[in-house]
């Protein structure tokens, strides 16, 4: 007996371990209060409560380990034993009592602590023998349960008789043939064995199920024989990839239905062709889960149902593999847990030349870290087009090794997120949208992890609705036909530069200074815009131009449009042909001031232009009549100094207004002139 009191957990007093001819130490996870108390066997257990019948009790050639510790310990073998063989570790103890405390003596805790252990260890054992055995249900009253006298049962079989009470009956009357009748007009008589084969059983195929035996042969040739395969409960030990082919289905009773790999180095499943189904089972281990990819035909209209998969480097995997005319598209998920992985929950890729997995649709995944370091993410869309679709799923990702919840790769077109719930710590990304990934759809994202709430890198290629931070809403080419808005927002872009800069259609508003030097602005193609409204404005206050102009075409009513002044504007729009003016302005104060000699062009950029010749004459030439800038604008020009040297107002190309040059001669004497298209005319005159 210990010295020191145990506890006695509610633990089986048995396990069973498969060895692999390399392991020496097996442990066991249940107390005992001596060595003597393990019972060790090879290939084998007892039979008969507290007897070992079968010879397969081992009395020699190991060690145990832990005796009087409440966790349990190891059995040490002096050789392994040979692989394949069953080690079965039972505690069992004599059903015995061979003290008593004295009269009148001490009372010891300790005692009385391991005479209580000992019974209860005891009536663990009792309780064991006693779940295997066959006994009436409580609810019923039992029948008679004394067999009938040796000479009465010789050579009959055991039965049931019309009351359900144990019977004996001679061979013959066991033996008409089995029929089944369902319930319901219409329902006909078919022989037991062919309703037997509606749905054929891996135990069918001599699949044992007891976590020990290897049944990989079992269940692949179960699934070649038959389109429809059960797996009854029990754990199924496999050490090679199970493949589901074409129009086939293996579907469990419950997640007491368990396919657990040997390892991680192999698959666990694989659908490689289409219209498959696998359900309602468990998947512990193997490097992916399940995996979809085109291999013996295209991998279209699969369905992945009520799975939980558990400690698998990658749990779902959907690979458009080599070959294009073998797609991953169309499949379908849904209600699946994705408990522990390793690598990814779920990983869209491909691997070769063949297309991406697309339009595969995700109902109800979760992916669970549960603690586990997982290197990557909860779901990886390296690569997929055309709405590979996640709608109700959950990544709750390991914040100290994983890269993102939902990691958006850059081989991905149109990946669709609805109401994600992204879960994680430490930084780690809620949605991660990596550089060439294309017109991601957000909507209803919840952010519980610290990190970036959408993580954009692919310079503004999503949408999003009620999703992101700070801003819950991202629209790109929306059409509204009928829009209330409270407040309105505008991007707006600021420009300081000089020379000529090509506009993007990114911001609907330009701030634009011209302070270093005249600035060209080039408008996208009408063509590539259509659509398309911006405004520009120049906000310094030179007299440097912001001139507006098309990139291949006319420019904004098919001319350059400069800005002058400060505060000068332009709102252009686009109908796909051409750029149009929609609106400008010519501030207060729209006027220029010049002072020099020779020739000096009117370049309409102002409507006021005052000049001075105080150093020689000077002609202010006009743009011709035909002109698009000079086409039905009015300018007034005006001599402000008080030399004697003329301002002359003439025309490029042409007359001149009212058919000839005008001499402004005094100081202060001015003309303003209007262009009809085919010459200009004055207006007014002072002086």
């Amino acid at each position: 007996m210990p010295t020191e009191h145990i506890k006695m957990p509610a633990v089986e007093p048995l396990v069973r371990i498969l060895a692999d001819g390399e392991r020496t130490v097996f442990e066991y996870p249940f107390p005992i209060f001596a060595s003597e108390d393990m019972v060790v066997y090879l290939n084998g257990a007892r039979q008969v409560s507290g007897f070992t019948v079968d010879g397969a009790r081992q009395v020699s050639g190991f060690t145990v380990d832990g005796a009087g510790d409440t966790p349990g310990g190891s059995v040490t073998f002096d050789a392994p034993p040979v692989s394949g063989t069953v080690v079965t570790l039972e505690r069992l103890l004599p059903l015995e009592r061979v003290t008593d405390f004295l009269e009148g003596g001490d009372f010891s805790a300790r005692a009385i602590n391991n005479e209580l252990d000992y019974l209860v260890a005891s009536i663990q054992q009792i309780d064991r023998y006693q779940r295997a055995m066959l006994r009436y249900n409580d609810h019923e009253t039992p029948g008679a349960a004394i067999l009938p006298d040796k000479g009465l049962r010789a050579g009959k079989v055991f039965g049931f008789d019309g009351d359900g009470n144990p019977s004996v009956y001679a061979p013959g009357d066991s033996q008409a043939p089995p029929s089944f009748t369902a319930s319901g007009t219409g329902a006909v008589t078919r022989a037991l064995t062919d309703k037997a084969n509606d749905l054929v059983s891996v135990k069918d195929f001599g699949a044992a199920g007891d976590g020990l035996t290897d049944d990989t042969q079992a269940i692949q040739q179960a699934l070649q024989a038959h389109e429809a395969v059960f797996l009854p409960a029990g754990t199924y030990l496999i050490s090679q990839t199970l493949e589901i082919g074409a129009r086939r289905s293996l579907i469990g009773a419950g997640q007491a239905c368990v396919i657990k790999c040997q390892s991680n180095a192999f698959n666990a499943l694989e659908l490689p062709a289409f219209q498959s189904e696998l359900r309602n089972l468990r998947i512990e281990g193997g490097d992916a889960a399940v995996k979809l990819f085109g291999k013996t035909g295209e991998c279209t209209q699969n369905a992945v149902t009520d799975l939980v998969i558990v400690g698998a480097n990658t749990g779902l995997l959907l690979d458009g593999y080599d070959d294009t005319n073998k797609p991953c598209y169309w499949n379908n998920f849904a209600r699946v847990l994705v408990e522990r992985p390793l690598v990814h929950g779920v990983h869209l890729t491909k691997s070769g030349a063949g297309d991406t997995p697309n339009a595969n649709k995700f109902h109800s995944v979760r992916v669970y870290s549960k603690g586990a370091a997982t290197s990557g993410a909860g779901f990886f869309i390296e690569h997929g087009q055309y709405n590979n679709a996640f709608i109700d799923c959950e990544a709750n990702v390991n914040g100290a090794s994983a890269q993102a919840c939902f990691l958006i790769g850059a081989g991905s077109n149109k990946t669709l997120l609805v109401n994600p719930y992204a879960e994680s710590f430490n930084l780690v990304p809620n949605v991660k949208l990596e550089a060439g990934s294309v017109e991601t759809s957000i909507v209803n994202l919840l952010s519980m992890s610290d990190g970036a709430a959408i993580w954009d890198l692919s310079g503004g290629e999503y949408t999003s609705v009620n999703s992101g931070y700070p801003y819950k809403n991202r629209l790109q080419k929306t059409s509204v036909t009928d829009l209330t808005a409270a407040l309105q927002r505008f991007d707006t872009e600021y420009i300081d530069a000089s020379g000529v800069l090509e506009l993007d259609l990114s911001h609907s508003v330009h701030l634009v200074s011209s302070f270093g030097g005249e600035l060209t602005l080039v408008l996208p193609a009408a063509g590539d815009a259509s659509g398309a409204r911006l405004t520009i404005k120049k906000i310094d206050a030179s007299a440097n131009l912001v001139n507006v102009t098309e990139d291949g075409g006319a420019g904004p009513d098919g001319r350059v449009f400069p800005l002058g002044s400060e505060n000068d504007y332009v709102t252009v729009l686009s109908n796909g042909a051409e750029w149009f003016v929609i609106a400008s302005s010519r501030s207060a104060g729209n006027t220029r001031y010049f002072d020099g000699s020779g020739i000096y062009d009117i370049d309409m950029a102002v409507d006021v232009y005052l000049l001075s010749a105080y150093g020689g004459a000077l002609t202010a030439r006009l743009p011709p009549a035909n002109a698009p800038e000079a086409v039905g604008r009015s300018v007034t020009i005006k001599k402000v100094d008080s030399s004697a040297n003329p301002v002359t107002v003439s025309e490029q190309g042409g007359a001149g207004p009212d058919q000839y040059a005008q001499p402004l001669s005094g100081q202060y004497d001015a003309i303003t002139v209007v262009s009809n298209g085919g010459q200009w005319y004055i207006t007014g005159r002072f002086g």
